[in-house]
């Protein structure tokens, strides 16, 4: 296992944009995983939020499952079927094991998914950063999950445990929670309601001095779910288990990429969708 430098910088034309920390000191309970924070815009503001009174477990730019095989990787307490969110001692963690990769613009690592001393996952993760225009930047987010084991690993969320409208898991931005709640919209829909739950090509979280525009770079990824918040807190994921447990058979692997647009100001619909085609194909 790594347990070199525990965090990086990432930087567009020299301009830091986003600390990543790969071995963080975080209770058990929170489920211990690497994470981007803070993450800011070029002309310096913070775009993510890390461990909120509302949410402690939320850790800025993470992917996180609530559920792989019963244990949970995405912190605080375990949605039970029929009991509702209930803590349990199952936390898993993510360990880096090696380090491929390592710039200026982004890194290449991998990760182990351990609950104890059992291992769950296997992740390739790619992380890169690109600059846009003078005003935006792109954060590319691949990663890879393999199943190492000899029997088929399963991924849920709330949703298939029996909680509606709660499929989140993956790929997951905490927001900084503002006065007004955030505006929301997609390729197809405006509002939270309309967006919530729906595959859209891109999906766009407006602040009051930033954006945020989440584009799936795969057919695989533009085909899940997005999962968000506004009115409640701030947040944007998309769902890798939304009506059914997602598996993954021995030696068998899912991978997502997920590409987040970083802007000053608000951005309208017609700029947000120009800024996601660029994103994806840079």
């Amino acid at each position: 296992m790594d347990t070199g430098s525990s965090s990086l910088t990432l930087s567009c034309s020299g301009c830091p944009v986003a600390r990543y920390t790969s071995h963080p000191l975080d209770a058990s309970r929170m489920s211990p995983r690497p994470f981007l924070h803070p993450v800011t815009t070029l002309a310096g503001t913070v775009v993510t939020e890390y461990r909120p009174s509302d949410h402690p477990h939320h850790t800025g730019v993470s992917v996180a499952v609530p559920d792989v095989d019963g244990h949970n990787f995405w912190g605080g307490r375990t949605y039970v079927r029929g009991r509702g969110p209930t803590e349990l001692d199952n936390h898993g963690t993510q360990h880096r094991e090696s380090i491929e990769r390592r710039g200026a613009d982004g890194f290449v690592e991998k990760l182990s998914w351990r609950a104890g001393a059992h291992e769950l996952l296997r992740e390739h993760r790619t992380v890169i950063a690109a600059q846009l225009s003078s005003s935006a930047w792109a954060l590319d987010f691949t990663f890879l999950l393999t199943n190492p084991s000899a029997r088929t690993v399963t991924l849920g969320s709330p949703a298939t445990n029996g909680r509606p409208g709660a499929a989140y898991g993956g790929f997951f931005w905490r927001a900084p929670t503002e006065e007004e709640a955030p505006e929301v919209f997609t390729s197809d829909a405006v509002g939270e309601r309309a967006a919530h739950g729906s595959p859209a090509t891109w999906l766009a979280l407006a602040g009051r001095r930033w954006t945020l525009v989440f584009a799936g770079a795969t057919d695989e990824t533009r085909r899940d779910p997005w999962f968000v918040r506004a009115a409640e807190y701030p947040g944007v994921g998309s769902s890798l288990a939304s009506a059914r447990r997602l598996a993954i058979e021995p030696g068998g692997s899912v991978a997502r990429r997920v590409v987040t647009v970083v802007a000053d100001g608000r951005v309208g619909p017609g700029p947000a969708r120009a800024l996601a085609v660029q994103a994806v194909s840079t």
